[in-house]
């Protein structure tokens, strides 16, 4: 819809916007409930699906909602891109959501801003994660900051009843079986069945993968100073990177995750996950760093990258401490610049091949065909090394056997 004329007398309040069940039902909330003379919806672009923004957009125009849809792909995308630098996961699955959700509340904030509001909304629950990541960017404004599903203590039945009694534009509060949220680096799945461990999801859920099958194909992603720049030589940014492996990668099967995952409050979940792109951008980053780096700098890269997987799981990316494991991961990605070959198959995204002129190997020192291991140094020099190796080991035994 048109954007109204910011009026500095009027309380308005920007919501974070889905058009879902849950946002739509904020929109009466907001101004009954909280006292608020305008609700403003806002609506990121962070590579959802085409239905998403229509359904948002159609949902809007209902409720005669001012309604402002922002792009921020490349934004995200970029994100993403500093995540395979950090080797980013958290419990074993490629951070998606978590990252997605600082960048979707950055640019809300912009737009409250903007428009002269004085509150900033999000229809979270009290239970997940969400509420935190947004809360987080939105509470270093002056804006109030509402939750009117966590403190008001809706349930989806109550919001399915409140949205027939009001005749608000959903139908009937059914979204679908499962809860699915979908962005440029990842798709979720839960709720509904898969709440239930046990519980053996079929094909059904599924929209990015294909069912693993026989077939192979072998790739080169393309890697200057840490950042995935190119498919097969050809250049490209990273929205199209990622989309172009998205599709390639998700139809052989790569990028599935099912787990138990452990939320910020203590909650254990069940969620599954596609991010084909993701899984082969992080495979072959990390498989290019172990050509690249030393042996010191890997180990304590890990450590580094497990750090800023947490923060990023909890959305905290512009976290003092992120800035100071970011400083150690530029240093390390001056030299993680090469091609690493990655064979799709079985649902796998394998590397198989990697080569980079920074690499820390040399094939003379380390074959068995030759004799001299680097210049002066030969293979007897090492006979001193293995006498000393264990040497506190075999005393120790020998003082237990006296």
């Amino acid at each position: 819809m048109s954007d109204s004329d910011p009026d500095s007398n009027t309380d308005r309040v920007a919501l974070a916007f889905s058009g879902g069940l849950d946002t739509t039902v904020c929109v009466p909330l907001l101004e009954e409930e909280y006292g608020y003379d305008e609700v403003v919806g806002v609506t990121v672009d962070v590579g959802q699906p085409a239905e998403e923004f229509a359904e948002a957009e159609a949902t809007a125009e209902a409720l005669d909602l001012e309604h402002h849809v922002v792009d921020a792909t490349e934004e995200f995308a970029d994100l993403c891109f500093e995540a395979v630098r950090a080797n980013a996961s958290y419990q074993g699955y490629p951070l998606g959501t978590a990252l997605a959700r600082p960048v979707i509340a950055a640019a809300i904030l912009e737009v409250a801003e903007t428009h002269r509001c004085t509150g900033l909304a999000h229809g979270c629950t009290g239970k997940g994660n969400d509420q935190l990541r947004f809360e987080a960017v939105w509470r270093d404004s002056d804006m109030e900051v509402i939750a009117p599903v966590r403190e008001l203590g809706l349930t989806r039945g109550f919001e399915q009843e409140y949205a027939a009694e009001r005749d608000l534009p959903v139908s009937g509060g059914d979204e679908g079986n499962c809860s699915i949220d979908t962005n440029l680096w990842s798709r979720s799945i839960e709720g509904s069945e898969l709440e239930e461990p046990g519980h053996v999801p079929g094909e059904g859920i599924y929209e990015w993968t294909a069912a693993p099958g026989e077939e192979t194909l072998e790739i080169e992603v393309g890697f200057e100073n840490g950042y995935p720049v190119s498919l097969d030589g050809t250049a490209m940014e990273p929205v199209e990177l990622t989309e172009e492996l998205n599709e390639l990668a998700g139809a052989y099967g790569v990028g599935r995750s099912d787990i138990m995952e452990d939320r910020m409050l203590g909650l254990k979940v069940r969620e599954n996950y596609e991010h084909p792109a993701a899984t082969v951008l992080l495979n072959a980053h990390e498989a290019l760093e172990d050509l690249v780096l030393t042996r010191e700098e890997r180990a304590f890269k890990k450590r580094v990258d497990h750090e800023w997987s947490e923060k990023g799981y909890q959305g905290l990316v512009e976290a003092p401490l992120m800035r100071a494991l970011e400083a150690f991961i530029e240093e390390t990605q001056t030299r993680v610049t090469g091609a690493v070959t990655v064979r799709l198959e079985g649902g796998q995204a394998r590397p198989v091949g990697r080569s980079s002129e920074h690499a820390v190997y040399s094939a003379e020192a380390s074959s068995f065909d030759t004799e001299d291991v680097t210049g002066d140094i030969e293979q007897a020099d090492a006979t001193g090394v293995a006498k000393y190796h264990g040497f506190q080991e075999r005393l120790a035994d020998a003082t237990d056997r006296k």
